[in-house]
Formats: structure tokens, C-alpha cells, sequence
């Protein structure tokens, strides 16, 4: 059978002439998918064990059948309803003002913002701009899953969620969530809990252009049960 294959983020660099299209016997599981590209990169264990698999925009586990025709998505760690009205992934300028001012309703006693902004500098290196990529099918199903749930667990009213792609100057807007809730504690665990969780969890990916090169900034570790694998 033959699985379709999508890299992200520093992937694309340590495996750039890897097929999109694999053949596997029948049978293969996920696991057996990541074992091929073991054998591509060797002495790269670490970034194996790293990794989550989404099969058709789904985070899978490691030992899910494939089928022929699967879309299968290796993913390094990320640097991310129907009352979530402004779930984004978007390539141009995010303008926070107005987007707050049309979040804002009569029953609101709070809004909460956190505005992520491009810095100049990263663990001492110049930061010249940065690039974010997304697997965006799967980015915006799991953005848009992330703000229902804030709303649920947190009784806010409405979450703005929207995360810009391509290449960020410093000083531009890379990610900015606005929750409106009728009180400000819930607000600010639901914002800081938003921005906590879609780091962790949501398939976006930055590289760091500096004065003296290039690198894909370390994500944090996805969760265990992301991954597929039991808790050590």
C-alpha cells in the first residue's frame, strides 16, 4: 500500500529528499512508517521518540493501521466551535485594535489579550525575521478545538484565536487570543491557558533567521498520550 507523507518544520531540513509517497506492506502501523525514516536518519533517535503522527488531521499512536491512501503528517514539537467565531491561521499583518473592538459585547465585563510579538534577539543572537509554517488543515481544526473548550471549561464567551504564517518582522504580531468573558479571572485562565496548550499542541512550526544563520527553534514536548506512547 502507499501512504502520502508530510514533513514540517526542521524535518524538511534533515530529510530533504525524502519521498512524499511510501510504500509499506500491508499491515503497517504508524510505527512502521517512522521505523522507514529511522533508517533514513539513524542517529537521530531523539527526534524519533520526539515526535507526534497525524493520520488524515488526527493525531494517531504509534501502533494505528495504516491504510493505502492515508495522509500521514510527522510532526517535531511546535513552537498553533460554533461560538468561536475568529479561529484564523492568516498571511498578513494581524491588526490587534480591531479585532479586539469587534470582539467586544455589552455583557463583557472583561477582555483579556495576550499579543505575541516578534523580538530582536533569541538566547543572545540578533533575530533578523522569522518564518512560521503550519499544517494548516490540521492547525485550524485543533485551534478551533482549543477555543470551543476554553469556552466550555472556563465560561468565557468568545475566543479570537489567529496565528499568522510566512515570514514576521520584529516587532509584528505572530499570535494573538482575545477571550471576553462577563469576569476577569476567567478570562485570564482561559487566555492563559489558550496560549500554554497551543504551543504545546498545535502543528505550527518557527524557524529563527539570525545575523549568522538559521535555525527552527526547539518546540516543547508534545504530551505522552500525543505521541502514542505510554508515560515512562
Amino acid at each position: 500500500m502507499q501512504v502520502r507523507v508530510l514533513l514540517f518544520g526542521v524535518l524538511k531540513d534533515i530529510l530533504p529528499a525524502a519521498a512524499s509517497t511510501v510504500d509499506l506492506p500491508d499491515g503497517a502501523t504508524v510505527d512502521t512508517l517512522l521505523d522507514y525514516f529511522r533508517g533514513e536518519k539513524p542517529t537521530r533517535d531523539e527526534l524519533w521518540d520526539s515526535l507526534a503522527v497525524a493520520v488524515n488531521h488526527d493525531y494517531a499512536p504509534r501502533t494505528l493501521a495504516l491504510s493505502d491512501g492515508d495522509e500521514v503528517a510527522l510532526l517535531p514539537p511546535v513552537s498553533g466551535g460554533a461560538q468561536a467565531s475568529h479561529i484564523a491561521l492568516v498571511r498578513e499583518p494581524i491588526h490587534a485594535e480591531s479585532l479586539v473592538a469587534n470582539l467586544k459585547q455589552g455583557e463583557d465585563g472583561a477582555v483579556v489579550v495576550f499579543d505575541g510579538i516578534v523580538r530582536n534577539n533569541t538566547r543572545g543572537r540578533r533575530t533578523l525575521h522569522l518564518v512560521y509554517e503550519a499544517y494548516e488543515e490540521m492547525a485550524l481544526k485543533q485551534m478551533r478545538e482549543l477555543a470551543q473548550q476554553a469556552i466550555e471549561q472556563f465560561s468565557v464567551r468568545e475566543v479570537f484565536l489567529v496565528h499568522r504564517l510566512g515570514k514576521l518582522e520584529i516587532g509584528e504580531t505572530s499570535v494573538l487570543i482575545a477571550v471576553a468573558s462577563a469576569h476577569r479571572p476567567a478570562a485570564f485562565d482561559a487566555c492563559r491557558w489558550l496560549i500554554d496548550t497551543l504551543k504545546k499542541t498545535v502543528p505550527i512550526w518557527k524557524k529563527e533567521h539570525f545575523e549568522d544563520g538559521a535555525v527552527w527553534a526547539d518546540g516543547e514536548p508534545f504530551p505522552e498520550e500525543m505521541k502514542g506512547v505510554a508515560a515512562s
